[in-house]
């Protein structure tokens, strides 16, 4: 089963750093060895500029920052019960 996270790239979210956040779920990614598990794309808007950065888990959309990335991941990857 492979998850799919998509990373709003359009102007609010860009404006509010969705590309730190693109590369902080990169850096888990590979930290975690998560490349066969979770498929990372970027996608134009969601329809939720007032929350931006839009990033979606699975269709479920979020309002993201580098900073919730890692517990994001975890939550993930421990409901999941994936061994990292």
């Amino acid at each position: 089963m492979t998850m799919e996270i998509k990373v709003c790239i359009g102007s609010a979210c860009h404006l509010k750093g969705s590309y730190d956040v693109i590369k902080e779920f990169q850096n888990l990614i590979l930290e975690y060895k998560l490349e066969d598990k979770i498929k990372l794309k970027g996608s134009f808007c969601m329809n939720k500029c007032t929350k931006a950065v839009s990033t979606s888990v699975d269709e479920v959309v979020f309002s993201m920052s580098t900073d919730k990335v890692r517990p994001l991941i975890n939550s993930i990857v421990e409901e999941n019960k994936w061994n990292i």
